[in-house]
């Protein structure tokens, strides 16, 4: 794992929305999206950010860009702080990024050829060769032959157009990508071919990734670093080594014991985890995965936890961390609804 300085980081990064602002005789509420997020993205590291749908990946990811508005917090570029969070401040940020869209169909014009699209950012930044052979160059880096060059992206397969979206975000060398659920609705085939092209990518230019993910498969195959989410707050975070052999906070071990296991003779008794995520609306009080934690006591229904370093670089945030919890006491957990 490199430990070089963080490209971008943030501190304490928060994002609210205000609700029912627009309905009348209805007062407007905040409601918290991310909060207290510190997170470092270095050269050369695949972060991967994990958690349940609706835990504020993708909204984590868009506040870095500008695309979401954070706040609170600090956004560090290269060590310093942005000034703001105007559109004026995020172009530093946008200048050196890419943003891998979750369906990258829909995120290209259906009116041009794959061929423009990709060379599209070079145009606009002046950052290179529009050539067609530099053009047919730059795609077969991102495993896309040259005769789909010619197509339009709605005659792409999802492999296809998965790898289109990567060239494109190559036609300007990126110093960070940011690569939101990059193997929703693959063939698992296709899905180890886009996971090896970021690792060749990582290793050839040194980019930072931030992978949004809630495969742990992915995240297994290709992470350095491992952040959890719940709710929109870190509860671990850490060496992607030491999270999949150590886990720490009770969701996380859910998460990681809720794994599909391709063994028919190995079906789990264990008892699961219960009950529903919590309603961002309903935050429930002191640590707020209590409600569906089987080793939640009195104190963690009023205190929130702290952030505790378990060993170098890996942080908890639990009062009750599984290092200290009995091991009988600690069946393999699920997550499922009632």
């Amino acid at each position: 794992m490199t430990s070089l300085p963080a490209m971008i980081e943030t501190k304490g990064l928060s994002v609210s929305v205000r609700t029912g602002r627009w309905l009348p005789f209805k007062a407007s509420k905040s409601l918290d999206i991310l909060i207290d997020v510190s997170v470092a993205l270095r050269p050369g590291e695949v972060t991967c950010m994990v958690g349940e749908s609706g835990s504020g990946k993708t909204t984590f990811g868009r506040a870095l860009v500008g695309l979401v508005r954070p706040s609170a917090g600090e956004i560090l570029l290269d060590g310093a702080a942005l000034p703001d969070f105007s559109s004026r401040s995020f172009r530093r940020v946008r200048s050196q990024a890419a943003l891998l869209f979750q369906d990258p169909v829909t995120s290209f014009n259906p009116r041009q050829r794959i061929g423009s699209i990709i060379a599209e950012p070079r145009r606009i930044a002046f950052a290179g060769s529009t050539r067609s052979e530099d053009i047919a160059a730059l795609a077969q880096k991102a495993g896309l032959a040259r005769p789909l060059l010619s197509r339009f992206p709605h005659a792409l397969s999802g492999g296809q157009a998965r790898r289109a979206a990567v060239a494109r975000a190559l036609s300007v060398v990126p110093r960070l990508i940011i690569a939101d659920e990059p193997t929703a609705g693959l063939d698992v085939s296709v899905q180890g071919g886009v996971l090896n092209l970021f690792l060749d990518i990582r290793d050839e230019f040194r980019t930072a990734f931030l992978v949004i993910t809630h495969n742990l498969s992915v995240a297994r195959h290709i992470a350095d670093r491992i952040v959890i989410l719940y709710l929109g707050r870190v509860v671990e975070s850490g060496p992607a080594a030491a999270i999949f052999r150590n886990p720490q906070h009770p969701y996380t071990r859910a998460l990681l014991d809720s794994e599909p296991v391709p063994d028919p003779s190995k079906r789990r008794q264990e008892p699961p985890v219960i009950g529903e995520v919590p309603s961002l609306a309903a935050r429930p009080g002191g640590c707020e995965f209590h409600t569906r934690c089987r080793f939640a006591q009195a104190r963690c229904r009023v205190e929130p936890p702290p952030r505790t370093n378990v060993s170098a670089d890996h942080e908890v945030a639990c009062h009750f961390p599984l290092a200290e919890v009995k091991p009988a006491a600690v069946p393999n957990l699920r997550l499922v609804s009632r």
